[in-house]
């Protein structure tokens, strides 16, 4: 890659990795699972294999993002010298050109109810609580949010590393952030909060499930964005002082905030209000506004709550956007625009029949369920896990030790501690998780 069109700082490679890995599921499925499987002691597990777990891999792809300095699909032949590795990179890429087109649907969902709370609606009422099933029956309406979302990431990625992408996460966030303090800060003031925040907070071990344990651990690799070779395309756009042990804690940390910030905003409401949190798009959009329709303000912090999702939802399409990006215009800056649009349309005409799914084509059933049910089931729970399983076996067993270590700048003690963790312990948690999801759904 070359430097001058990558990230040109540490915090704005931070802010971008961290971006790509606190999307809608850290903050829209996080609660709800926590919630299923006990609380406070999903939470407690979460974070113990998050930083035990996710941290190690997620070092792992930065690794091998910072050595390779190209692009993902020629990355693992560049480091390895055997030309068949490269085929990591391209399922990384298929799987991530999925997730977007499917992961586009939700966050049009989210720019169109923006939108509608914004400029159209001037309370939360009953009516506009409906809205959410007329518009997903509605195609011309939440197609319209799908192309919109898709061209907003589209614009931000044709700017380039630092001007588009870079630029954009020091300002969203931040702002994601920040927003998310003031929601909690709110819902923690409403009567009968305590309770919720008790139940999310103190673990409870009689809570705990096998179940419940092995979706935690899933979690704490899922909710890294790992698997899918965005993060070692984001670590070949780093510069060569940085320091990625840093790097990569920082962005364990911020998920691991952002994931108890999301606890922090859903449970004291739902208790106050008696409301289940439930899962899927009724959380966000059927759940909630009742939540904040119960506050002073409602409408104002509904309408906040939305754009940081928007936030969360674009910070991550824009690494989807561009890993795939990177490896058609291979470092021509002069081809970015065109191929950013291109590549935009093209995903937009894939993703249709998963945003029909919910209206015109919701009779269309098979394997998980609907189109979308199943670009869903064979990212998360096929590509994702696979991806991740294979870039580990390739840092493990075809890289070279010294030649993995040279990523490091500093000399760290636990360093051949982590390497024998992904040489001999993750790739057995790893297949433990991917074999007992798989036949959970």
């Amino acid at each position: 890659m070359n430097e001058k069109q990558g990230f040109k700082s540490s915090i704005g490679f931070i802010l971008a990795s961290a971006g790509s890995a606190i999307g809608l599921g850290a903050i829209w499925k996080f609660p709800y699972i926590a919630g299923q499987y006990g609380g406070g002691a999903f939470l407690l597990e979460f974070i113990l294999f998050t930083i035990l777990i996710g941290l190690p891999l997620l070092i792992t792809e930065f690794a091998i993002g910072h050595l390779g300095k190209t692009y993902s699909t020629t990355i693992f032949s560049k480091l390895s010298h055997q030309k068949f590795t490269n085929f990591i990179g391209f399922w990384g890429n298929f799987a991530a050109f999925i997730l977007y087109a499917f992961y586009s649907v939700i966050g049009g969902w989210i720019v169109i109810f923006f939108g509608y709370y914004l400029l159209i609606a001037t309370k939360i009422t009953e009516q506009n609580m409906n809205f959410f099933d007329m518009m997903i029956q509605n195609p011309l309406l939440s197609l319209t949010g799908q192309f919109l979302f898709i061209m907003i990431t589209g614009l931000i990625v044709s700017f380039g590393v630092e001007k588009g992408i870079e630029r954009a996460s020091k300002i969203m966030m931040p702002l994601l952030f920040i927003l998310f303090i003031i929601i909690v800060v709110r819902a923690l003031t409403l009567d009968g909060a305590m309770e919720g925040v008790k139940y999310f907070l103190i673990p409870r071990f009689e809570d705990l499930s096998f179940k419940g344990t092995l979706y935690a651990m899933g979690q704490s690799f899922f909710a890294l964005s790992l698997g899918t070779t965005g993060m070692i395309t984001y670590a070949a756009y780093s510069q060569k002082d940085t320091d990625i042990v840093s790097s990569s804690s920082w962005i364990v940390f911020m998920n691991l905030a952002i994931s108890i910030l999301a606890g922090l905003a859903i449970f004291p409401a739902a208790s106050a209000f008696n409301i289940e949190a439930t899962a899927g798009p009724g959380l966000l959009f059927i759940v909630l506004p009742k939540l904040f329709n119960a506050m002073a303000f409602g409408l104002v912090f509904y309408i906040m709550f939305l754009l940081l999702f928007l936030f969360a939802a674009l910070t991550s399409s824009i690494s989807l956007l561009e890993l795939n990006l990177s490896n058609v215009i291979k470092n021509d800056a002069s081809k970015r625009k065109t191929y950013a649009w291109l590549l935009s349309i093209i995903v937009f005409i894939v993703g249709i029949p998963a945003n029909l799914s919910f209206g015109l084509l919701s009779h269309v059933q098979f394997g998980a369920g609907t189109i979308f049910d199943n670009m869903d089931f064979f990212v998360t729970n096929i590509f994702m896990p696979i991806g991740v399983l294979i870039t580990t076996l390739f840092a493990g067993y075809i890289m070279h030790k010294q030649q993995l270590l040279h990523a490091f700048r500093k000399k760290y003690g636990f360093t051949h501690i982590w390497y024998y963790l992904i040489k001999f312990i993750l790739p057995i948690v790893i297949i433990i998780v991917f074999i007992t999801q798989l036949y959970a759904v």
